[in-house]
């Protein structure tokens, strides 16, 4: 018995001790487990994917007949019940009718020509002899039956067609996708649905690309046209002696002729503003074969076609600092040489981070997140601001990256653009940069208009109609599952329009050359909104002008050289993204302030603050934009104008806050828009997720068609296409 009770004794502290670890680890787990719960996916997440465009050229309907898949009034009602319902699961129903996938009569694509008539432009050729054109972009009548309207932006405002579609042959076809290497094409482009891809080159015989160089025919095509600019200026100068220049050189015997023509012009108009396109690249930048298409397009449409209008650059970033290209003449050539392909030869000006170093000495350098504050991450435009003063020949500076595409005609973007921004007003102008157009919620331009007026003067509350953000709160109510940034707001006092300039948070000592700057020809009150009519914009930008005072956007409090001892911070706009138009004043102000003040932010608020400090003005183009779920409309517009006063910034629940960044991702353009990419590459005929490809096109509706719309970021294609011959050419340019 003894022995007995000795096991049972022993027994039960083995048993005690055990249950007393087993519950301190328990314990631990459940403090763990609490703290690593995943967050909870965002509510977009749970609304259905669109399925319309991804629609085929056998399927087209004129734009008037088409009945958009969304915005769909009954559908997003379906939708915001789904999602106010506490519990809800927000499973996808798609109970949408498939169309009849057989096979119809296929309509006839024509030329798309954006260009208007001018008596006075000379056409241009690929060669001296004035033998090879470029074929002209075809576009197919109507669009995709279903496909959706944009949901951010519109085609009418900017002027832009929306009546026709472009798939990848009548886009691309002209610039080697289609046909085989062999004959000057790249070989890709050869699988999938062709039905009526001959059409691309019936009137107009397909390039061969081998002989190409853009740069001479650049420049021819300049001489031939310089009649219809303004005289071009002596060069200051290049980052190198050694680099090429665009100077417009006629040839002598065609002099007397320039003249008459020169000033039977004059008497007519004014001679065109020169404009160059900058496109940022960098040394060692890998081209393939789609990037290849992508810089065709733009140097054809832009530059060839236009006679002239625009001069294609490469603004190439050096990163390597132990190449030694501004100490030897012989090393610059090389780095240059081997910087673009073969065919952009002679296009190119190198810069480093080094060289901005030296021309933008004595700023203090804050290392802002462990960057410096020369590098090309934080002052993008130190090496646009510096080309610029060496080239006095242009007046606009049109910026774009590698990893920017159209589908669209490039010509036809940035021309109705900067006329639109020409004719607006300025009253009122930051108000409405400040925000999202979305046309299924705001109405017509002129009720857009009104709206931000009336919440600039007014403010906002909860009880206000036209908040469309306090509008969704009071649906959403009953869902605890909802974020804080979609519940009422609180009351928001009214604002001081933007008159002029807004410097008046900028210590006295910061103040630079103010007396330069635009004033405003009447007070606010008594501007008929004509004040900017007619008014070249300095800043043309493709996201809004937001206020990143209050928001939690990581790169607010980016800003070198200020007096701050006051405790306030320098007023300050931004947008996301520096694709855009920059005006030689405003790079002029932007060098001078770094130079002589040094000031500087990072770089997407610098030309925006530039400009609200100096009076210039800087324009939202509110371009389309499409997402690819269905978002009830009125959410949607919560969401993005969740600033101060239904603006998109101003307010830590801003869009552009860290946080809520997630919400472009199923956007057309925004630097993490996925659906940017997905759209590109299932238009080029790819499979995306295991969703289309060649046996999708086949057996449905065709190859996709989709009207104009620009994307980002589109990076490195994979593209199909013919072996061998292509990667002897790669090597040959190496």
């Amino acid at each position: 018995s003894r022995y007995f009770s000795i096991c049972l004794g022993s027994t039960l502290i083995v048993l005690a001790l055990t249950l007393w670890q087993l519950s301190a680890s328990s314990a631990k787990q459940v403090e763990q487990g609490f703290q690593n719960v995943p967050e909870q996916a965002p509510p977009w997440e749970e609304f259905p994917f669109l399925e319309r465009y991804y629609g085929g050229i056998r399927a087209l309907v004129s734009r008037g007949k088409n009945k958009p898949e969304y915005p769909n009034r009954d559908k997003e009602l379906e939708e915001i019940a789904n999602l106010t319902s506490a519990g809800s699961e927000g499973e996808e129903k798609n109970e949408a009718t498939p169309l009849d996938r057989r096979s119809s009569e296929l309509m006839k694509a024509t030329a798309f020509n954006p260009y208007k008539k001018n008596e006075a432009a000379k056409e241009c050729f690929l060669d001296e002899k004035e033998s090879i054109r470029i074929p002209a972009l075809l576009s197919y009548p109507g669009v995709v039956k279903g496909m959706p309207d944009p949901i951010i932006g519109a085609y009418d405002v900017l002027g832009l067609q929306s009546s026709r579609c472009f798939d990848r042959f009548g886009r691309l076809g002209p610039y080697g996708l289609g046909y085989s290497q062999k004959r000057g094409g790249s070989g890709a482009g050869m699988e999938g649905n062709r039905d009526g891809v001959e059409q691309v080159w019936a009137q107009t015989p397909a390039v061969d690309f081998r002989n190409v160089k853009w740069a001479r025919a650049q420049e021819r095509c300049l001489a031939k046209n310089a009649h219809r600019f303004r005289t071009a200026s002596k060069q200051v100068g290049n980052f190198s002696s050694s680099a090429n220049s665009n100077e417009l050189r006629t040839p002598p015997s065609h002099l007397s002729a320039r003249k008459a023509e020169a000033a039977a012009l004059e008497k007519t108009k004014s001679r065109l503003p020169r404009t160059a396109v900058l496109i940022r690249t960098w040394h060692d930048y890998e081209y393939d074969v789609e990037d290849i298409f992508y810089l065709r397009a733009l140097v054809s449409e832009l530059s060839i076609n236009s006679g002239g209008e625009y001069t294609i650059h490469f603004l190439i970033h050096v990163k390597d600092d132990n190449l030694q290209i501004w100490a030897d003449e012989a090393t610059y050539k090389n780095v240059l040489n081997a910087s673009l392909p073969a065919e952009f030869a002679g296009m190119g000006t190198l810069w480093s981070e080094r060289q901005m170093g030296l021309v933008y000495g004595g700023i203090a350098d804050t290392m802002y997140r462990e960057l410096p504050v020369h590098g090309v991450y934080r002052s993008t435009f130190m090496p646009v601001q510096w080309f610029a003063q060496q080239h006095p020949e242009y007046d606009f500076f049109w910026h774009w990256e590698m990893d920017v595409r159209y589908i669209g005609h490039y010509y036809e973007l940035v021309d109705r653009v900067s006329k639109w921004a020409k004719e607006q007003p300025r009253k009122g102008l930051w108000e409405r940069n400040a925000r999202f157009y979305v046309p299924s919620e705001h109405g017509s331009w002129d009720d857009f208009k009104h709206m931000v007026r009336v919440q600039t003067e007014h403010g906002t509350s909860n009880s206000w109609k036209n908040s469309a953000a306090n509008a969704w709160s009071k649906l959403a109510g009953s869902n605890p599952n909802l974020p804080d940034y979609v519940r009422p707001k609180e009351e928001q006092k009214p604002e001081k329009p933007i008159w002029g300039s807004d410097d008046d948070d900028l210590d006295a000592t910061d103040k630079f050359e103010a007396k330069k700057d635009p004033k405003p020809p009447s007070d606010l009150a008594d501007d008929k909104y004509s004040w900017g009519v007619g008014e070249e914009a300095d800043l043309i930008v493709f996201n809004p002008l937001f206020d990143p005072e209050g928001t939690e956007w990581l790169l607010a409090e980016d800003y070198t050289g200020y007096n701050t001892s006051s405790g306030r911070a320098p007023s300050r706009r931004s947008s996301i993204g520096t694709t855009g138009r920059y005006s030689r004043r405003l790079l002029e102000v932007m060098h001078r302030e770094v130079a002589l003040k040094r000031h500087t932010m990072f770089s997407e608020m610098w030309p925006a603050t530039t400009c609200l400090h100096h009076g210039l003005k800087a324009v939202y183009a509110p371009h389309p934009v499409y997402i690819d779920r269905r978002w009830p409309t009125s959410y949607l517009a919560a969401i993005f104008n969740n600033g101060r006063n239904g603006a998109s910034g101003g307010s830590r629940k801003s869009v552009f806050s860290e946080e809520q960044q997630h919400n472009f991702k199923g956007t057309t353009w925004y630097y993490n828009a996925g659906f940017a990419a997905n759209l590109w590459t299932r238009w080029l005929g790819y499979k995306v997720n295991n969703d289309g490809g060649e046996e999708f096109e086949m057996t449905g509706e065709g190859r996709m068609c989709l009207p104009s719309v620009l994307l980002h970021p589109v990076k490195h294609v994979e593209m199909v296409w013919e072996h061998g011959e292509w990667d002897e050419i790669a090597e040959d340019e190496k």
